[in-house]
Formats: structure tokens, sequence, C-alpha cells
């Protein structure tokens, strides 16, 4: 698979992202695997290495507006510590049919690795005005709704509506912006 035509230019803008298991694996239905994924989030917040404004975890992918001032990087790192921790997680729980579907997918060019994780790419769109991050906050919000998994936003466990509804949320995001 060629590398995405997608690319971060300007640190200063957030940026709505998105990233996805390899093959859309219903990985994330298993609240111990989304665990890894707050955790890390918490982490990059809490070391001022990432800004998230908004959130949602699906069960095969994610979207997040984050930005930072290295946001590549930091999204390379977020992606390869929460790869190696699930992946540690099914190995610790005999998870062998998952794992032999992580090592089929991998990429051939990935040669430091028995397994992959993360699809390549986030496909990063930069977000320069007020009325994209409302948009791409509600797209956000909206996907489980979307989906017909829930009738209201703030329904769906794994996402910031809550926060942006309520005031606070399973993580801290930020809404200065």
């Amino acid at each position: 698979m060629a590398r995405s035509r997608y690319k971060i230019f300007d640190n200063q803008y957030p940026y709505f992202v998105t990233g996805t298991i390899i093959q859309w694996l219903p990985l994330f239905s298993n609240p111990e695997v989304v665990q890894y994924l707050f955790n890390s989030l918490v982490f990059m917040q809490e070391h001022q290495r990432l800004r998230v404004y908004a959130f949602v975890i699906m069960e095969n992918h994610l979207h997040l507006v984050v930005s930072s001032h290295n946001l590549s990087k930091e999204l390379g790192d977020f992606k390869s510590f929460t790869a190696r921790q699930i992946i540690d997680y099914y190995k610790r729980n005999d998870s062998n049919l998952i794992l032999k579907k992580l090592a089929d997918e991998k990429q051939v060019f990935k040669k430091d690795r028995v397994y992959q994780f993360w699809q390549e790419g986030s496909h990063p769109q930069e977000i320069q005005t007020k009325n994209m991050m409302i948009q791409k906050i509600e797209y956000i919000h909206n996907n489980p709704v979307r989906r017909g998994y829930v009738e209201e936003a703030v329904h769906w466990r794994y996402s910031s509506a809550r926060n942006y509804l309520f005031g606070s949320g399973l993580i801290p995001v930020c809404k200065d912006w």
C-alpha cells in the first residue's frame, strides 16, 4: 500500500485524524483494549505532548481532533505505543487467532515487527476555522449515531460528547479553541 498523500504541514492548527485497525478488525469492542488508548492519550496530555479537543472510539477505528508542537511524531508515538500495549495484551491472553490476523496483515516492508495493528496513515485534515472545528467535532460525536449504535451522541461511552454537554467525560478534553 502506498503512503498516504495527507500530511501535517502546520503545527499551529489542530487536525482531524483517523486511526484504523488493520482490516477493520473490531478490537475496540473490548473495554480493556480501549483503556490502553485512553491511558496513552491522558499520558500525552499530562506531559503536554498532545492536546485533545474531541474523540470517538468505534469498534475498529478512532477519530481525534488534536494538536501538538510536533503532531506527526506524537501521533506516531501514540500508534506505536498503543499497538505494542494491545499486542502484548493479546499475547498475555493467548488470543492466537487475533495475533495471527495481525501477523498476516503486516506490511511486507515492515521488517522490524511481527505484527501490524494500525493501518498506515491518519489522513490528517488541518482545521483553520471555528466553523470547521465545530463541523469536525459534530462529525466525531455523531459517528455512533450515524452507525445506529445510539440515538444520542452523549449515550456513546467512548466519545467526548459528554465532555461538551456535561463538562466532563472519561478523559479530559481541551474546549478552548
